[in-house]
């Protein structure tokens, strides 16, 4: 049987080294905290030096996307929790909205859509999404009336195609199809009722996109709303 001799007093570091190496280790620490952990995860370069290595816009890109999430995880919750509406209860809503009492003269003229007699329209639309940015284009169209729309994109990105009525009730929500991480889509929108209709667009990717839109048909206004 070996036995291992045990170390002599003069083996063993003494506390002046023992507190030397922690501070030394502390030290390496934070410096690893300042010019590394704060930039590539937070976005924080208090010395410059994530800029210089390129982890400081990394960083930002994460919180953003995190932000981002957050928001679009409240947006869609609201949505799959806001009750959908048939035809006959949305025109109901709109009777309901024009005749209140309450409601005077002036406001029912600055909130009131202007809706003409529909005509054949061809658009086309470019937008550039930065990560984690969403943008809206809507069309006002007259319940009935009809739209073509082709988009693509050059890199995968979330859809939500839906309209707003005149007057909409609170937590109304009225959706015509959702896309998740797809470039590309096309179909026909035929409006449910008076008001705006459109889609929604949000790059999920930690690239620029760029989302091309064409539409043709009955509409009288064309707007990107977001």
């Amino acid at each position: 049987m070996y036995n291992t001799n045990m170390p002599g007093r003069n083996d063993l570091p003494t506390s002046r080294q023992l507190i030397r190496s922690t501070v030394v280790a502390m030290i390496v620490a934070t410096l690893l905290l300042i010019t590394t952990v704060l930039p590539a995860e937070y976005g924080i370069d208090p010395t410059g030096a994530g800029e210089v290595l390129g982890l400081t816009d990394m960083g930002r890109v994460k919180m953003a996307l995190a932000e981002e999430m957050r928001a679009e995880k409240e947006i869609v919750a609201a949505m799959e929790n806001a009750p959908v509406m048939s035809d006959y209860e949305v025109e109901a809503a709109q009777d309901s909205f024009a005749s209140e009492e309450d409601v005077s003269a002036q406001e029912q003229s600055e909130s009131a859509l202007v809706l003409v007699d529909p005509i054949i329209t061809k658009d086309e639309i470019s937008i550039i999404l930065d990560p984690g940015q969403g943008a809206e284009i809507k069309l006002t169209m007259n319940k009935g009336a009809s739209v073509s729309y082709r988009w693509q994109s050059d890199g995968p990105v979330n859809v939500d195609v839906h309209g707003d009525p005149v007057n909409a009730p609170k937590d109304f929500y009225h959706g015509y199809g959702k896309g998740k991480n797809i470039a590309k889509s096309e179909g026909t929108i035929t409006a449910a009722f008076d008001g705006k209709h459109g889609w929604f667009w949000r790059n999920r990717s930690d690239k620029t996109v760029k989302v091309v839109l064409e539409t043709e048909g009955d509409y009288s206004e064309f707007k990107r709303v977001m």
